[in-house]
């Protein structure tokens, strides 16, 4: 294998086992603030029962995107020395931004979170938990803006020529707000509100099929349930919006999206199939005729530039595009009907007789999960053979030291260590959910105890 196959198969198998734990964190951040505000709000204590609980697995969650998420970071300078000589400048501020605005802000308030309930008023808390969740969104907010300009660079010129070349900052803000970075966070962001929401949902129809902590998993499964709905819809939106800036930024990418490859056609939406790059045709397909058309321009005859517009050393993998592109469409719908579903039967109060749709809801965690990474699959595959969207080719970021018996062995070692991290996870994560709530956390704090011994003297 040459050392730019292994060098991407590194770097793919780590953020992808990263991008696990991140999604996870931005949405059970969200579900904390949602369940401690109706604590404040109603005054129910099983709210605060159901925070503490969340509290104590966000915890988890992060320790583990933290541990991950370093090792990325080296592998720039180790196996993509060129790459990082040459988007150092654009790529630095963002992730210095990362760390000044949302980790500091993030981990300085979560002691606060974890340790403070004991210790500061409910308000104060409240405020730690917002602090928290939106600290993890920032974060989000600087790594995509990285990686959007990767996709739609702005902002820059280059300085310097050959291997000295490198892009140069002139307006921050045009890099921040280039043309891809709103779309793709808002699907980002949606897509990691959908991972927390369904990891909720399947805790708590877990206990719900055990008849265990009734009350908190049925309190605990309308927060998911709710959440889920609004972002499952929400996805629709941001999803169609991503697509129509992808025809307009990256035609080649959306072109592979959906198989298309005459230019001078109206292009057909499909629903399945497998793809012969060869032929040029899709084998086995569905499609509704020119309806990608129709969602791209507002007309059904409108043509839509295809892969055949480009050369073909500018054209990505198709097949794998379409499917994994494809694969994330459908796990969409699939989360809309089960968010409807989990709905209408908490509305008719039979949900917790459903125990085939509580079955569902278990495995239901996994769904996000898959989603987030083939829409990442195909977000980045689909600009190969780019690095930097027409201005560095993937081929020509790698170091030029770097052997491959180097990545090979640095491979092994990184699915050795993750794989302990993920037993280690898993281990820790079926115990707090076997245990489950404390009794102890129906409890009223002492400040709350003090506050309530105050009032009534």
């Amino acid at each position: 294998m040459s050392v730019e196959i292994l060098a991407r198969i590194q770097f793919a198998f780590t953020i992808s086992f990263h991008y696990i734990y991140p999604p996870l964190s931005i949405g059970l951040g969200l579900a904390l603030v949602v369940m401690e505000g109706m604590y404040l709000k109603t005054k129910n204590p099983i709210f605060q029962q159901m925070t503490k609980f969340w509290v104590r697995v966000f915890a988890l969650m992060f320790a583990l995107g933290v541990a991950t998420g370093i090792v990325m970071e080296f592998e720039f300078g180790t196996n993509w020395a060129t790459y990082s000589r040459y988007v150092g400048d654009v790529f630095g501020s963002a992730l210095a931004a990362e760390g000044i605005f949302a980790f500091f802000l993030e981990s300085g308030f979560l002691a606060v979170l974890v340790f403070g309930w004991n210790k500061v008023s409910p308000k104060m808390h409240f405020f730690s938990t917002v602090m928290v969740s939106l600290g993890s969104m920032l974060s989000a907010v600087w790594i995509v803006v990285a990686n959007s300009w990767q996709q739609t660079p702005a902002g820059f010129h280059i300085v310097g020529e050959g291997l000295n070349a490198r892009a140069e900052i002139t307006d921050f803000w045009r890099m921040v707000f280039n043309p891809s970075s709103v779309d793709r966070l808002s699907h980002v962001l949606t897509g990691a509100f959908l991972s927390g929401a369904f990891f909720i949902l399947s805790v708590s129809a877990f206990y719900l099929l055990k008849k265990k902590h009734s009350e908190f998993a049925l309190k605990s499964f309308k927060v998911g349930i709710a959440i889920a709905l609004f972002a499952s819809l929400l996805q629709l939106v941001t999803g169609h919006s991503s697509a129509v800036g992808v025809s307009k930024n990256q035609p080649a990418k959306l072109a592979a999206y959906e198989a298309h490859f005459d230019s001078s056609k109206s292009a057909d939406l499909y629903l399945f199939g497998w793809v012969n790059e060869k032929e040029q045709n899709v084998n086995f397909g569905i499609a509704v005729p020119k309806f990608l058309s129709y969602l791209v321009h507002g007309d059904f005859n409108a043509p839509v530039k295809g892969l055949n517009a480009f050369r073909k050393t500018d054209i990505p993998p198709v097949n794998f595009v379409f499917q994994t592109y494809h694969l994330m469409v459908a796990i969409g719908f699939t989360l809309i009907a089960l968010s409807l579903i989990g709905i209408f039967y908490l509305w008719k109060g039979t949900l917790s007789e459903k125990r085939w749709l509580l079955k569902l809801f278990v495995l239901s965690v996994l769904l996000p999960q898959a989603a987030n990474q083939l829409g990442w699959f195909s977000a980045e595959v689909g600009r190969q053979p780019w690095i930097v969207q027409g201005w560095l080719r993937t081929s020509e970021a790698l170091s030029k030291a770097v052997e491959a018996n180097q990545i090979i062995f640095s491979l092994i070692l990184f699915t050795l260590i993750y794989l302990l991290l993920f037993v280690l996870f898993i281990f820790l994560l079926n115990e707090k959910i076997q245990h489950g709530p404390m009794e102890a956390d129906l409890v009223p704090s002492e400040y709350e105890k003090q506050k309530m011994n105050f009032q009534n003297n």
